[in-house]
């Protein structure tokens, strides 16, 4: 079956149904008319003809570190409805934090025809920062700011700064659980927030003991034992993350802490589980399906007509702090 046998089926124009398949302009009752014929014949275009004729994919690729993450969830629910509106469909890379699949990845999507990448990126080693310069197809990163790349990303140093400035207000002996400072964001940033926090407080930043996690609840709950064994007279628990909070939880719960009579604990992310925790923790907000929302619009006005690739882009999303009863 050809594009013209579905025209004359649904009885419009050729045209309508090359522009019904991609993404074009069309009224809702050729749209129904031609959807109704499609979804009868079970009628698929040849994804090659629609690239020889338009010399567009219509398909853009998404390269994550990993798919059992709420964080990156919410952030491909905001890729995928807006591609979805735009008529874009998107493929899909998971690298197992593998900064050489990051870069096995861009090179395959360029290969098979992506018009453009979205990287939830982690680390801008030089590996990476050579593979997107030599990328042939525009590349917007969500979750971190890479110097000279388009990119998306959060507020972490000032949310952080925020949070701890509000458990200062009530703890003073404070520890803090954080996560790989290769990770510039969640780890880098947010540390440098709570440095910030006990500065604005008159405290010594140095003073602050810290220890790093993964980011799990297990490794949250193993990293607080030795907190507790270590420092038994602390107050306060700051975490940069909620899973890694939630793990450190459990481990005050089981020395017979009372949370947030004995101890305060805050993290960050707004993880569902934030609400039914007990007590609920305090914690920070991102926008997390806005900032994938735009990434896309980001990526597409690269891809439109005219030279934008040579405009970058630097756009840093706010953040709301959720205060519980945790602290």
């Amino acid at each position: 079956m050809t594009i013209k046998e579905v025209a004359e089926l649904a009885g419009v124009s050729s045209a309508a149904v090359s522009r019904y398949f991609n993404g074009g302009s069309l009224s809702e009752e050729k749209r129904r008319k031609i959807s109704e014929v499609v979804k009868e014949t079970e009628y698929k275009p040849n994804a090659a003809a629609q690239l020889m004729r338009t010399g567009k994919s219509g398909q853009i690729g998404v390269i994550v570190p990993h798919i059992h993450s709420d964080t990156l969830s919410q952030i491909m629910s905001g890729i995928a409805t807006a591609l979805e509106e735009q008529g874009y469909i998107f493929i899909l890379g998971c690298t197992g934090g593998s900064q050489e699949k990051e870069v096995r990845y861009l090179e395959a999507m360029q290969r098979n025809q992506m018009e453009g990448i979205i990287l939830m990126g982690s680390v801008l080693t030089p590996y990476l920062r050579d593979a997107i310069d030599r990328c042939e197809v525009p590349v917007v990163v969500t979750g971190q700011s890479f110097e000279g790349v388009p990119s998306v990303y959060h507020d972490d140093k000032n949310a952080m700064r925020e949070l701890t400035g509000l458990m200062l207000k009530k703890r003073k002996k404070l520890v803090y659980i954080g996560v790989t400072e290769e990770d510039h964001a969640a780890g880098l940033a947010r540390r440098r927030g709570v440095e910030m926090a006990m500065e604005d407080a008159g405290l010594d930043p140095r003073s602050l003991r810290s220890m790093l996690a993964d980011f799990t609840v297990e490794s949250g709950y193993e990293v607080m034992q030795t907190f507790l064994k270590e420092e038994p007279e602390l107050d306060g628990v700051v975490c940069a993350t909620d899973l890694i909070a939630h793990g450190a939880m459990r481990a005050l719960k089981d020395a017979g802490k009372k949370i947030p009579r004995d101890v305060s604990i805050v993290g960050v992310g707004n993880h569902w589980s934030d609400e039914v925790s007990d007590p609920p923790l305090t914690t920070v907000k991102f926008y997390y399906r806005e900032s994938g929302r735009t990434a896309v619009e980001m990526l597409l006005g690269m891809i439109g007509p005219g030279d934008n690739r040579s405009r970058i882009s630097q756009i840093k999303m706010g953040y709301e702090i959720v205060e519980r009863r945790s602290i």
